[in-house]
């Protein structure tokens, strides 16, 4: 599966998901882009998942046609040791996401 990593993720969280190409949103040459853009390009570059921390990428994603399935990661922060802990849940969303789906990962209370 071809996973795009928003800009707010860590370089290194890529090395989380070694059976799948993933990329950041920086070697992608899409850091920077507003919300939209960014969802329009990663579909145009054939990415089917997005992985983020960004709350407002997902009014952006509603309503549309988008193929483009949403991950949304709610850990305490964007650091490696609060999202290391969320990538199992992660690799399960990512077995069963569809097409313009958005999918909430949330840190255990």
């Amino acid at each position: 599966m071809k996973i795009l990593l928003d800009e707010c993720l860590p370089l290194d969280f890529r090395h989380s998901f070694p059976n799948h190409d993933a990329h950041t949103a920086q070697w992608a040459g899409l850091k920077g882009k507003a919300n939209s853009e960014l969802l329009r390009a990663a579909e145009l570059a054939g990415c089917e998942v997005l992985l983020t921390v960004d709350q407002g990428i997902p009014e952006q994603q509603r309503g549309g046609s988008r193929r483009l399935a949403l991950i949304l990661i709610r850990a305490r922060t964007n650091q490696m040791e609060d999202l290391l802990p969320l990538v199992d849940a992660i690799f399960e969303a990512l077995q069963s996401i569809k097409p313009g789906q958005t999918v909430q990962i949330t840190e255990p209370a």
